[in-house]
């Protein structure tokens, strides 16, 4: 069964090593990128602590990376899922479903999280049916030139 890792010392350079096709470039930062965001945070509307983690097939070799935030107060939603990408190698083996579960059922678990947002590139048919197919529902709004989505916890 696939898991997810934390990004450690110990792991980080496997992951960066995962690349998504040539023609998905445009969609997701590199993986190098998030981590080296996730040690600093981000500041979109109020400060976004980030939490990288690295997926994992069962034979333990790593296959994705997904980051999710957090910020308690915000207003609108309290988690962000800021980062999903599965390596070219390994795409349509339901590891991005895997790693939108995983960060879903932490997300449930938490009471202080009320919704969830998620942004995409508008052209991104594949990422607009997944997130869907969970129950995001996009608000109409652009954000950083990429479509805006909702699931609503409580």
């Amino acid at each position: 069964m696939p898991e997810i890792r934390p990004v450690l010392i110990d792991n980080w350079r496997e992951l960066i090593d995962l690349k998504v096709r040539e023609d998905q470039n445009h969609f997701v930062a590199s993986n190098l990128y998030s981590i080296a965001q996730s040690k600093f945070g981000d500041e979109y509307e109020g400060h976004w602590d980030l939490y990288p983690f690295g997926i994992y097939d069962d034979e333990g070799k790593p296959v994705g990376f997904l980051m999710y935030a957090v910020n308690f107060s915000h207003p609108t939603h309290q988690a962000f899922i800021q980062r999903l990408m599965v390596d070219e190698k390994f795409q349509g083996r339901g590891y991005g479903k895997f790693g939108m579960k995983w960060m879903l059922d932490l997300f449930h678990a938490d009471e202080r999280i009320q919704a969830v947002g998620i942004s995409y590139a508008p052209q991104n048919k594949v990422a607009r049916k997944l997130y869907a197919s969970l129950g995001f529902e996009e608000t109409g709004r652009i954000v950083d030139d990429e479509t805006e989505a909702m699931l609503k916890l409580r």
